[in-house]
């Protein structure tokens, strides 16, 4: 099992920045992507951003591509999301989540096996 633990939401202003961290506890070893996810009220959960655990390699939505950025440290086991020049429609409940396998899509919420309770962002306008 996996556990997954967010941290760092909060409310801020357009244009402002948050950093989400995610600390990931269990049997790590064994989810080589881990990713991340948002929900807004009334919508369906949407990717946001993955990456490796061993090369590091990342992908990103194209709505948050060169304002969010994705990093992991292996030596702590967390994964973190840094997001810059936020908007009001980055609102939503962030979680994020771990999948055992590496191949397939990274970008699809049901390849992903372990989920955290998520944080809520609110950027106000």
């Amino acid at each position: 099992q996996v556990q997954l633990v967010e941290s760092g939401g909060g409310l801020v202003q357009a244009g402002g920045s948050l950093r989400l961290s995610c600390a990931a506890s269990g049997r790590t070893f064994s989810n080589p992507v881990m990713g991340w996810f948002r929900q807004a009220p009334g919508k369906e959960r949407e990717f946001v951003s993955a990456i490796d655990w061993s090369a590091g390699t990342t992908i990103y939505a194209d709505s948050v591509k060169g304002r969010f950025t994705i990093s992991r440290d292996n030596d702590k086991n967390t994964v973190s999301l840094q997001m810059n020049s936020l908007k009001p429609e980055d609102t939503a409940v962030y979680y994020c989540a771990a999948r055992r396998r590496y191949g397939g899509n990274w970008r699809a919420v049901y390849e992903y096996d372990y989920w955290g309770q998520g944080t809520q962002v609110t950027v106000s306008s």
